[in-house]
C-alpha cells in the first residue's frame, strides 16, 4: 500500500509539474526546440531544475544502503551505446520536435486537449506494441 500510495503521489507531483512548465503544450515545447526562429528559452529553466533536483537526488538516495519502500535498487545494467539507443533517441526526439509532445505531457495532456493528443497517444502504443512485437525473444 505504501508503494502504491507513493507511486500516486509521486506521478501527481511530475504531472502537475508537467502541467505548470507548460510541458503540456505543444506550441511551447517547438517554441523552445526552434533554435534558430523564434527561440523560447522558458523551458530552459525546467529542465535545468530538473537536472539540478536528479544530480542531488541520486546523490543523497544512492548513499542509502537501501530504498525506503524496497529491498535494492533497481537500477539500469546496460552502459553500451549501440544502434539500437542511438535509433531510439533519434526517433524519440524527431516525434518530439514534429509533435511538442513527448510520452509523459501527453499522457498529462490527454484529457483536455482534443484529438490531436489522441491521435500522438495511439501512434505511440502502436509503436510500442509493434517494437515488442518485433522484438520478442
Amino acid at each position: 500500500m505504501k508503494r502504491a500510495l507513493a507511486a500516486f503521489v509521486g506521478g501527481g507531483v511530475f504531472g502537475a509539474g508537467l502541467l505548470i512548465s507548460q510541458m503540456t503544450n505543444p506550441s511551447k515545447v517547438i517554441g523552445f526546440l526552434d533554435f534558430f526562429g523564434h527561440w523560447d528559452p522558458s523551458l530552459a529553466l525546467v529542465m535545468a531544475s530538473a537536472l539540478l533536483v536528479t544530480f542531488i537526488g541520486y546523490r543523497f538516495v544512492l548513499g542509502k544502503p537501501e530504498p525506503l519502500l524496497d529491498t535494492e535498487f533497481h537500477l539500469p545494467e546496460a552502459k553500451d551505446v549501440d544502434g539500437r539507443l542511438i535509433g531510439g533517441a533519434a526517433m524519440f526526439g524527431i516525434g518530439w520536435g514534429l509533435s511538442g509532445l513527448c510520452p509523459g505531457p501527453a499522457l498529462a495532456s490527454a484529457t483536455f486537449a482534443g484529438t490531436d493528443i489522441t491521435y500522438f497517444l495511439l501512434g505511440m502504443i502502436g509503436s510500442i506494441i509493434l517494437f515488442r512485437f518485433l522484438n520478442r525473444t
